[in-house]
């Protein structure tokens, strides 16, 4: 096994699995720093006995960070959250968590650092997910001024939250809202792609760009597009329904507090912006990479949404 070592925070996450994994594989031994150490086990069996190492950390608190990095040649951080909740606040994960790490490890003597943001980061956002995202970039690299920058747009993948979520809704009503009328446009990409260019840029394959990389995949889609992909896939019949932006407002101020609340008023901030690869954003031709499409992953995984599963019988639009 290779003398190499990286501490990637976040790594029992949605994209930190695929991260570690690809990670264990070039022979890197790997430490996962996580917040619940009990609930990352499942992360073990991707590399040989030994290779990869689960450890308590917590981006607020320096102490901890200081020890996940100690002895690291390279550091990942993939800390985020979608909603706040109790001391889990957008300013401390995004905005000081990610200075925290960044200056640990550059205090640690790290050779490379990658940070994860995302597609819309912003400093002068509505929104308060956008603006700490920016303030994250910020802070890395004044901490940092060699970091690389990642960002994605929409990224799915069969442990996603988004087609699983749409895919499942559809069994249980009778109608999917399309906010806005559905005319928001992402460019959805495949997290095994993301997951490849953060390898290449911890292992110095690629250096890191005078701007964020933007990663997203091959098609840009409407949310209403993504919807009829879903229902099409899962052959489920139900209606497509537009909600004004007005009345999702008012639901979201009225439910958006809740634990589980389908949306929040912060994430339908998010959602009146497009969320696509800005123009002349290096992307990934700097990786060599061809990213997959939403066709070519999304339907075998949401197949167990059929009413009888991966065994129902072939429409005639299917062949």
């Amino acid at each position: 096994m290779a003398d190499r070592l990286v501490t990637v925070f976040g790594g029992s996450g949605f994209l930190g699995r695929y991260v570690v994994k690809r990670l264990a594989k070039k022979g890197w031994r790997v430490r996962v720093a996580v917040r619940r150490p009990q609930e990352a086990g499942f992360l073990r069996p991707m590399g040989d006995v030994g290779q990869i190492a689960i450890v308590q950390a917590n981006v607020r608190h320096t102490p901890s960070v200081k020890m996940a990095v100690e002895g690291a040649d390279v550091v990942i951080n993939l800390v985020g959250i979608l909603s706040e909740g109790g001391s889990q606040s957008f300013h401390m994960i995004q905005a000081e968590g990610a200075k925290r790490v960044a200056t640990a490890a550059k205090e640690a003597g790290v050779a490379r650092f990658v940070q994860m943001s995302a597609i819309g980061a912003d400093p002068q956002s509505e929104s308060e997910y956008a603006r700490t995202k920016a303030a994250g970039e910020a802070a890395v690299k004044a901490a940092f001024p060699e970091a690389a920058i990642v960002r994605a747009s929409l990224i799915f993948g069969p442990e996603d939250k988004f087609f699983n979520r749409f895919a499942n809704m559809a069994r249980y009503f009778p109608a999917l809202p399309l906010i806005g009328g559905g005319e928001t446009k992402f460019q959805p990409v495949y997290v095994g792609d993301v997951a490849d260019a953060i390898v290449a840029l911890a292992e110095g394959t690629v250096a890191p760009a005078g701007r964020p990389f933007e990663l997203g995949g091959p098609s840009v889609y409407s949310f209403k597009d993504l919807m009829e992909l879903i229902l099409k896939v899962t052959e489920r019949k139900v209606g497509l329904i537009p909600v004004p932006w007005f009345v999702a407002r008012m639901q979201a101020a009225a439910i958006g507090w809740l634990p589980g609340a389908p949306i929040t008023s912060d994430q339908l901030k998010l959602l009146e912006k497009d969320n696509v690869v800005a123009e002349g954003a290096p992307g990934f031709e700097a990786f060599g990479i061809e990213p997959d499409s939403v066709e070519a992953i999304v339907p075998p995984y949401l197949v167990r949404f059929r009413k009888t599963g991966q065994y129902a019988t072939p429409t005639a639009a299917e062949g």
